[in-house]
C-alpha cells in the first residue's frame, strides 16, 4: 500500500505539480488567461470605446479597390450587355401585355443602372463613394454590436474594480471600489502603462464575413492609461463569484498533502523493499501463473496495468474536479466515494506490482527469457505461420479449400459411422458444401496456369496480350499488377527506344552544326594560302572565316551553357524584378529584326507592374531566345502575338505565339531536346539551342514552359509565381 501510494504521488506530482508548487491561485494559467481576457476587451468595450466618424475618417480607399469594384462583373460592355439581357424579357412583356406605365418604369430603371455603370467607369470619386459608404456601413454594424456587448462585458466582469486615467486627455474611468481590501492588484504606471486598444477581437469578423473589404488594422490604435486594477477579497469571497479561486486552493492543499504522505511512505517502501520482494516470490499463487505461456503472463500483466493506470487517473480527476462538481457542501459523500475509488487503486495496484515481481522473477536472466520467448505462443504460430503468409492471397485460398475439405471429409465419415437418416443428412451437407468449394477450387487452379502462361509469355518479350482479369479474386488482383507490370515494361522500352533515337539524332546535329561552320574555316584558311588572289579576295575570304569563326563560337558556347544549366552547376541572382518591364525592353530590341522580318508584333501588357524573384539576366536571355525562335521560323507577313498576364492563381503567365513558316510534324516536347529545329533540313541559322537554354532557365526558377502546337500555329507559355 505504501508503495501504491507513492506511485499515486509521482503520478499526480507529474500531472499538476507545476501548477500547485510555489503559486498562488493568481499565478495560475487560468487566472492569466482571465486576465489577458478582461484587459484585452476593456479598451474597446469600455474605456477607449472608438466613436463611428472616427474609425470612418480613418477609412482609405486605394486605386486598386476602384478598379476591382468596376470590374467586378466584367468589363463596361458586358456589365452593360448583362444589363440590357435581363430587363429584355420583361420589357417585352410589358409591351405585349400593354402596359405602358411598367414599360417605361422598368426602361427608366434600366437606364438608370446603365448610367450608374458608366458612371463607375467614367469616374474613379463616384466609385470611390460607393465603396466608402458600404465600409460605413460595417462601421456602424460594428459600433452597434460593442454597444450591445459592453452591457454584458461590465456584468460579467463585475468583481473588477479599476480607476485608471487616460494619459493623453486626462479622463479617469472608474469601476468598484479600489480602496477596498484586495486579494489581487495590478498597478499602471507611465513607465509601464495598460495598452488599451480600440478595436474588438472578438468582433473583428464584423469586417472580414463581407466582401467588403476593411483593413482593420489602419481602424485600429491604442491608448495607455494608468491607474489600478483590483479584485476585492469582498469580491473573491462572494458566491458564484472567482469560483475557480477556492477550488485551486482546495486542490493545492489536498495535493500537498498527497505529496507529503507519498514522501513518508516511500521512506517506509525503500526500507522494505527486500522483504517485499521476498514475499511476493515466496507466494504460492505464483505456480499458478508458471504453467501457462510466458505471452499470456505478459498480457495478463499489461492489462492489469493499464487498468491500475486508469484507476489512478480515476482518483487523481477526483480530487481535482468531482468535489466542485458533484459533491458540493456534501463532505461525507465525497469523501466516501473517494474512499471508495482508493480502494479499488489500492486492490488493483496490488494486483499489478504482484504479478509485475512474478513476471520478473521468470526472466531475471537473458536465459530465461530467450527461453521463455522461444516457447510461447506468438513464437511457436509464427514459426508455423511465416512460410503461409508469404502470399497472404494464396494462404487465404488455401485455409478456406482445407475447411471445406476438412468439413466434407469428417462429415463422411461420420455418416458412415452413424449411418441412417443421419448419412443422408450428412452427405446432402457434402453435396452443398463440398462440390462448390471443389468447382471452386478447380477453376482457380485453372485460372492460376493461365495466370502462369501468360507470365512466362511476358518474360519471354511477348507483351502485345493483357492477362485476362476474371472477378475480384486475389488471383484477379494479382493479374491487375501483371498488367501494370507489363504497360510499365512497354512504356520503358519505348522510353529506351525513344532515348536511343535522340542521342544519336543529338549526335548526328552536333556533328553536322559543328563540321558545317568547321569546314568553311579549313576551306578559306587553304585559300588565303594562295599567294596570287587578289586583296579584295583575301578581305572577302577574311570575312567569311570571322563569320563561321562566330558561328562556331555561338554553337560552342550555347552548348557548354545548356550542359551547365542541366547538370545545375549554376548559381542564381535572384531579385525582385518588374515582369512587364522586362519583357517589354526585351522584346523592344527586337522590333526592328521583326519589322525586317515582315512580322506584325502585337503586344499585350498589363497595366499594373507584375512581380517575380528571378535572376533577370538569365530571365533576359529565357525571353531573348524566344523572340529569336521566332525570327528564325515565324512565316512572313504573319503577327506574332506577346502576351504577360495575371493568372486566376495569382502566377505570372508570359506567352509568345507565331505561324510557323516549317511544318512542324514532331513531338512538341521534343523541340526543347538539345539541337532540335522545327525544320529538319537544318537551313536556318541557329545552334538549336535556344529552347532547350529557355527550358533550362525555367527549370533552374522551379517555373514550368509548356509548347502547343496547333497545325501551323506555335506557342509558348511561361509560367512563374508572381510577388
Amino acid at each position: 500500500m505504501c508503495l501504491i501510494w507513492t506511485i499515486f504521488g509521482i503520478f499526480t506530482f507529474w500531472h499538476v505539480g507545476y501548477q500547485y508548487i510555489g503559486k498562488s491561485y493568481f499565478d495560475s494559467e487560468n487566472f492569466q488567461h482571465e486576465i489577458d481576457n478582461f484587459t484585452a476587451e476593456l479598451g474597446p468595450l469600455v474605456i477607449n470605446v472608438p466613436k463611428a466618424e472616427d474609425l470612418k475618417n480613418k477609412i482609405e480607399i486605394t486605386q486598386t479597390e476602384i478598379e476591382d469594384h468596376r470590374n467586378y462583373y466584367g468589363t463596361l460592355g458586358q456589365q452593360i450587355d448583362n444589363i440590357k439581357a435581363q430587363y429584355e424579357q420583361r420589357i417585352q412583356e410589358a409591351i405585349d401585355a400593354n402596359a405602358t406605365e411598367l414599360k417605361t418604369k422598368l426602361e427608366t430603371e434600366r437606364d438608370n443602372k446603365i448610367k450608374d455603370i458608366t458612371a463607375n467607369f467614367e469616374d474613379d470619386e463616384h466609385v470611390r463613394k460607393k465603396i466608402l459608404a458600404e465600409k460605413e456601413v460595417l462601421i456602424d454594424k460594428y459600433i452597434k454590436d460593442v454597444q450591445s456587448e459592453a452591457k454584458n462585458f461590465e456584468k460579467n466582469f463585475d468583481y473588477w474594480s479599476y480607476e485608471l486615467k487616460n494619459t493623453e486627455t486626462g479622463k479617469t474611468y472608474r469601476a468598484g471600489d479600489v480602496t477596498e481590501s484586495s486579494a489581487y492588484k495590478i498597478k499602471y504606471t507611465e513607465r509601464n502603462p495598460l495598452y488599451a486598444g480600440n478595436i474588438s477581437n472578438n468582433f473583428r469578423d464584423t469586417f472580414y464575413r463581407t466582401e467588403t473589404y476593411v483593413n482593420v488594422d489602419d481602424l485600429y490604435e491604442t491608448t495607455e492609461y494608468t491607474g489600478v486594477l483590483t479584485i476585492s477579497k469582498k469580491a473573491v469571497q462572494t458566491l458564484g463569484v472567482m469560483q475557480d479561486y477556492s477550488r485551486f486552493h482546495r486542490n493545492q492543499y489536498t495535493f500537498f498533502l498527497v505529496w507529503l504522505t507519498s514522501i513518508v511512505t516511500a521512506f517506509f517502501v525503500w526500507r522494505g523493499r527486500k522483504g517485499l520482494l521476498q514475499t511476493v516470490k515466496d507466494m504460492k499463487e505464483k505456480e499458478i501463473l508458471t504453467k501457462v505461456k510466458f505471452d499470456f503472463q505478459v498480457v495478463l500483466v499489461l492489462i492489469t496495468g493499464f487498468i491500475y493506470l486508469i484507476a489512478s487517473q480515476v482518483v487523481f480527476e477526483s480530487i481535482e474536479y468531482t468535489y466542485e462538481y458533484n459533491y458540493q457542501h456534501n463532505y461525507v459523500r465525497y469523501i466516501l466515494d473517494l474512499a471508495f475509488k482508493l480502494g479499488v487503486l489500492f486492490v488493483i495496484g496490488s494486483a499489478f506490482f504482484v504479478q509485475l515481481i512474478w513476471l520478473y522473477t521468470r526472466v531475471d536472466t537473458l536465459k530465461k527469457l530467450e527461453e521463455n520467448v522461444k516457447s510461447s505462443y506468438l513464437w511457436s504460430l509464427g514459426d508455423s505461420m511465416t512460410d503461409l503468409f508469404i502470399n497472404r492471397s494464396i494462404a487465404l485460398h488455401s485455409i478456406v479449400m482445407l475447411a471445406a475439405a476438412f468439413f466434407g471429409g469428417g462429415s463422411l465419415v461420420a455418416s458412415m459411422l452413424r449411418g441412417g437418416a443421419f448419412q443422408v443428412l450428412v452427405l446432402g451437407l457434402c453435396t452443398f458444401v463440398g462440390v462448390p468449394a471443389l468447382i471452386v477450387f478447380l477453376s482457380r487452379m485453372g485460372y492460376l496456369n493461365r495466370i502462369m502462361k501468360d507470365t512466362k509469355d511476358m518474360a519471354e518479350g511477348r507483351l502485345n496480350r493483357d492477362v485476362k482479369v476474371k472477378g475480384k479474386s486475389p488471383l484477379a488482383g494479382h493479374a491487375e499488377n501483371l498488367n501494370h507490370l507489363r504497360e510499365g515494361v512497354r512504356t520503358s522500352m519505348h522510353q529506351q527506344a525513344k532515348s536511343e533515337r535522340l542521342k544519336t539524332e543529338l549526335i548526328t546535329n552536333v556533328s553536322h552544326d559543328l563540321r558545317t561552320p568547321l569546314t568553311s574555316i579549313i576551306t578559306y584558311t587553304d585559300l588565303l594560302k594562295n599567294p596570287t588572289i587578289t586583296d579584295e579576295e583575301r578581305q572577302q575570304y577574311i570575312h567569311i572565316l570571322d563569320k563561321k569563326s562566330e558561328r562556331l563560337k555561338v554553337l560552342i558556347e550555347d552548348l557548354f551553357e545548356v550542359s551547365k544549366m542541366a547538370s545545375g552547376n549554376i548559381e542564381l541572382q535572384r531579385s525582385r524584378v518588374d515582369l512587364t518591364q522586362l519583357i517589354q525592353q526585351a522584346v523592344g530590341e527586337h522590333k526592328e529584326d521583326l519589322s525586317q522580318s515582315r512580322l506584325d508584333l502585337r503586344m499585350t501588357m498589363p497595366h499594373d507592374p507584375i512581380y517575380a524573384y528571378v535572376d533577370g539576366q538569365k530571365w533576359w536571355r529565357l525571353i531573348d531566345n524566344l523572340i529569336v525562335n521566332v525570327l528564325k521560323y515565324a512565316l512572313e507577313g504573319t503577327r506574332v502575338y506577346v502576351t504577360l498576364k495575371r493568372t486566376a492563381d495569382g502566377d505570372a503567365e508570359f506567352t509568345v505565339k507565331n505561324v510557323a513558316k516549317y511544318e512542324i510534324s514532331e513531338d512538341a516536347d521534343e523541340l526543347f531536346e538539345r539541337f532540335k529545329r522545327a525544320d529538319a533540313s537544318r537551313h536556318t541559322e541557329g545552334s538549336g539551342l535556344g529552347l532547350a537554354i529557355a527550358q533550362s532557365i525555367v527549370d533552374l526558377h522551379g517555373a514550368r514552359m509548356t509548347i502547343d502546337v496547333d497545325g501551323d500555329l506555335f506557342k509558348v507559355t511561361v509560367r512563374i509565381s508572381a510577388v
